[in-house]
């Protein structure tokens, strides 16, 4: 089995050596540009790893999947940084900004159309699986994306309704990755589900993690500004815990803060909140949920315990972005 650090390489490499066609420029020059802009290459990776657990010997069709899943994955980032009005990405001009809205609307578009080419090179035995794998997952990012913009307009959010929509956002894709390598490598019905289930379940404990980070964090090595989610009054399992369980006087005050422009203070006045209520720990708590359904489903994959090394080392890593 390759190491993390040998898949992120031959990601990369992978990611390279796509071909685009060269007219109209305008519509295939974006889709090279953020693709290559970087990023951990994390789905793609899990797919990989997801593939070997069953089978060391299916390298290039893994890959092939694993180019489907991150072309998708960055669609989705032209499309969102659009609907944010995002100036950058990975520290680096989006693409509205640098090819227009339209140009970049086109472009995530034809993203979706060369994630399916990839997926179609696969074997004609899995493909079928692999397609509805890919399509039902894409679908869920698509939902989960809704429903978060729905969400900056509502104030009566639930807790519930939040991991519903973290799921959908971000889980489903990292769970679809892993589901979708299993498929590549033919391995049963019941352990691509599990490893569906780790992956979704991973997903959910690491946005909580990362909703835990933009309070807490430190921003050299969390890498995004801490208090960001502060700032913009976004809607997270913290706020919504502290809304849930702070008395009347303090809910009449985090009301008053989400009006404040001073940053720095509104950061330090709803950070002293979240002490006071403990919601730091409680967060935690709740990450760590979804973190043992993660591995118990991990656990019950029928492969030797030594076979799944790489990924268990994959998943605390991630889950240690702040050390």
């Amino acid at each position: 089995m390759h190491t993390i650090s040998e898949l992120q390489q031959l990601i990369e490499n992978a990611v390279s050596k796509v071909e685009y066609p060269a007219h109209p420029s305008r519509l295939y020059e974006p889709i090279s540009y953020i693709m290559k802009l970087g990023g951990k290459r994390i789905r793609p990776a899990l797919l990989i790893l997801s593939t070997e657990l069953f089978n060391t010997d299916l390298l290039k069709e893994a890959i092939e999947a694993a180019l489907a899943i991150e072309t998708f994955h960055n669609f989705t980032l032209i499309h969102d940084d659009i609907m944010d009005n995002a100036p950058l990405r990975r520290g680096q001009d989006t693409v509205h900004i640098k090819w227009g809205v339209n140009n970049a609307i086109l472009s995530g578009d034809v993203m979706m159309v060369e994630a399916n080419k990839h997926l179609t090179k696969l074997p004609v035995e899995v493909l079928k699986d692999a397609l509805a794998c890919f399509n039902l997952t894409a679908q869920g990012v698509c939902e989960g994306q809704q429903l978060d913009m729905e969400f900056e307009q509502r104030k009566d959010v639930t807790i519930p309704e939040y991991l519903n929509m973290i799921r959908l956002k971000t889980a489903v894709l990292v769970g679809g990755a892993m589901k979708l390598g299993a498929i590549v490598a033919g391995a049963d019905a019941e352990d691509a589900d599990l490893l569906y289930k780790f992956g979704e379940n991973f997903g959910i404990a690491f946005q909580l993690q990362d909703d835990i980070l933009d309070v807490y964090g430190d921003p050299l090595k969390f890498g995004k500004q801490v208090g960001g989610d502060i700032i913009s009054n976004k809607q997270t399992f913290m706020l919504l815990k502290l809304k849930e369980i702070a008395v009347a006087a303090d809910l009449t005050a985090l009301e008053e803060l989400s009006l404040q422009s001073d940053y720095p203070s509104k950061i330090r006045s709803i950070t002293d909140l979240y002490n006071q209520y403990d919601i730091r720990n409680i967060a935690a708590s709740e990450m760590q949920k979804s973190l043992d359904i993660a591995f118990e489903a991990l656990a019950r994959v029928n492969v030797d315990t030594a076979r799944k090394a790489e990924l268990t080392a994959l998943a605390k890593l991630l889950m240690n972005r702040e050390h």
